[in-house]
Formats: C-alpha cells, structure tokens, sequence
C-alpha cells in the first residue's frame, strides 16, 4: 500500500433540490461532502447523484453515530470493515446503490480503500469496484480533527428563502415548491418589523416582479442593519420551476470553487457552459407564451467531461419570453435566452 498521504478535510455541499419539467419533486438535501487532496470525494464518481451520511437534516443522534463510525470509533455497518460513504439522496437505501469503502487504521493513519458500488450486503470488487480509485492514507490527527468538530457543532444548517410581493398569494404556489423540495421559504410583503435574527436566517431573497423598486431598496436595508449579507434576486418569470432554480443558485451564491459547471451563457442558438469535473448535465427551458401561460421543457441530458461545451437548443422551446436553467450534481444556474 503507498505510503503517501492524502489531506483529508469537509466542506458543505447541496444536491439541489427542484420541480422538473414534468412535474415530479427531487428532494433538496445539504450535506457534508469529504475533501481529499483539495477536491471533493464525489466528483471523482462522474455520473452518481448521491449524497454523504453527513446530512443536515439527519437527527443528531443518527448524525452523530455516522460521525462516530468514520472515527472507527464504533464497528463498521456493513461487513468486511465497510462504510457507507455516499447514498441515495431520497430514500438512503441501500437497494438503491451506494458507494462503500473499507476504512481501517494503520498505526496512527487512517486508511479509506476498496471503494466500490454496492447494492446488497457484500460488494463485488471485480465487478462493481471504482478500480484506480484510492487508497487514500491520511494522517490520523488530521483525519480526527475535521471529524471531530462536526461533534462540536460545525455543520451547514438548513436553507431559507424569503420571497417578498405585494400580493402574498402570487409567491405561495414557489413558497410551496420550495418547501417541497426541502428549502425553507416564507414569504412576506415588507420587511418592516422583522426581527434582525430572523433576516439573518435567510440565505437569499426572491423579489417578485411586482415589487417596486423602494421596497426593494428597503428590503437590502434592513438586510443590511441586521448584518445579514445575502445575495437578492429579482423573480425573472412566473414560472414556478424558474423560480425554484432561481432561489437555489442564489443559495449557492460565494462557492464557486465547489460548482461542478460555470458560466452558462446562450447565444446565437445555443447554449455554452463549462463544465469543471466530468457530470451528468441537464438542461431545461422555460417560457411564458403570448397566452401568458408557463410552458417547461427538457431540451438535454447527458453526462459530460470537463471543458468548454456548446448545445444547440430548439427554437420552438426557447422564444419569446425564454429562460433557461442548467442542472447538475451540486449545481444550477439560470440564464435569459435573448432574442
């Protein structure tokens, strides 16, 4: 086995929820994803939409057992000395197909090797196993450390959306959408009188068409005397799967050293991104027709490697008043497709 080390650290990560074109639900989960050698464990499995047992909103008592395994402080869960290290983001069964690994110490070290997708209570190396990947060795105390303050408190808390309209009714259908998705929304006309610790809780602002432009200079106000420094985004379109993807890429705002694609742009019929670690890509446009009625529609989905990619889209899907969101693993982005 190398006896060369590889840094060991945590980060939070999102697996976006969203309402999709055709209607169903895709749960949002925040979770702790594991950093090795600077790069987050996940993107190194290409096409795995999957979460880490490190969730927020796992109740402590099971958070804090996830904890204590990876600390080998307690015995492994799967046999052969082997650990859940990613799921699935609905159900966390293992049925549906997980990332295992064999962690074990070696003197002081601590060793994560034999990584495999597994399904059942063994996992077949030969067959199922991520070959080329690992093993990783890590310095004990520092392996401990990172572990050990998330014991002490330090996890990612869960995400709030305050949606601001004069006509309270109009932002409760994306207030639901959210919630739906696992993002915590409310939705008020002002923010007079709102407590400086509650503006505080809110990781965005969605402002909806409709909001002159007092108020929203009022709302950043009293962001601002709460010491509450969140990104604010006007509502492009009502569009409620627009909406949703609009509230969870400002959410994501200030990580873009963790974004698995950027810069997302459309133009001349086609749209162009970058795609930083090789992921599954899907692309969907949204539109309100000269009847005023929302129209959504998947155009792309594909896993990509890394590097500058451009899509032609269809004309039919993206005139008039078009938008389009781009999805992947721990990222959305949002443009306006320009006539």
């Amino acid at each position: 086995m190398s006896a060369e080390y590889a840094t060991f650290g945590l980060a939070p990560a999102t697996r976006p929820g969203g309402l999709l074109a055709g209607g169903d639900l895709q749960v949002h989960r925040d979770f702790v994803d594991f950093v090795v050698d600077g790069r987050p464990l996940l993107y190194r499995l290409s096409d795995l939409d999957a979460v880490s047992p490190l969730a927020s909103d796992v109740p402590p008592s099971l958070f804090t057992a996830q904890v204590r395994g990876l600390l080998l402080e307690t015995g492994a869960p799967l046999p052969d000395g082997r650990h859940v290290l990613y799921g699935c983001p609905e159900c966390e069964d293992l049925a549906c197909g997980a990332v295992t690994a064999v962690i074990e110490r070696d003197g002081d070290d601590v060793v994560w090797r034999d990584f495999a997708w597994q399904t059942g209570d063994r996992a077949d190396l030969e067959r199922d196993g991520y070959h080329g990947m690992g093993p990783f060795r890590f310095r004990g105390d520092e392996y401990r450390a990172a572990l050990n303050a998330l014991l002490d408190g330090d996890l990612p808390g869960s995400r709030r959306v305050l949606l601001v309209g004069p006509r309270v009714a109009e932002l409760a259908r994306p207030a639901a959408a959210l919630r739906a998705v696992g993002i915590g929304a409310d939705v008020t006309q002002s923010a007079d009188g709102v407590p400086a610790d509650e503006l505080r809780s809110y990781g965005a602002v969605l402002f909806g068409r409709s909001v002159p432009a007092r108020e929203r200079d009022a709302v950043r106000r009293a962001l601002a005397g709460a010491g509450a420094d969140v990104p604010c985004v006007d509502a492009l379109a009502p569009v409620v799967p627009l909406l949703v993807a609009q509230a969870e890429q400002a959410l994501e705002a200030g990580r873009d050293d963790h974004r698995r694609l950027t810069d997302l742009t459309v133009a001349d019929g086609a749209a162009e991104f970058e795609v930083v670690s090789a992921c599954r890509v899907r692309l969907t446009a949204h539109r309100v027709d000269r009847l005023s009625r929302a129209r959504s529609r998947d155009l792309f989905d594909a896993l990509l490697g890394p590097g500058r990619h451009r899509v032609p889209l269809d004309p039919p899907a993206v005139r008039g008043e078009a938008y389009l969101v781009a999805r992947t693993a721990g990222t959305v982005l949002v443009t306006a497709v320009r006539p």
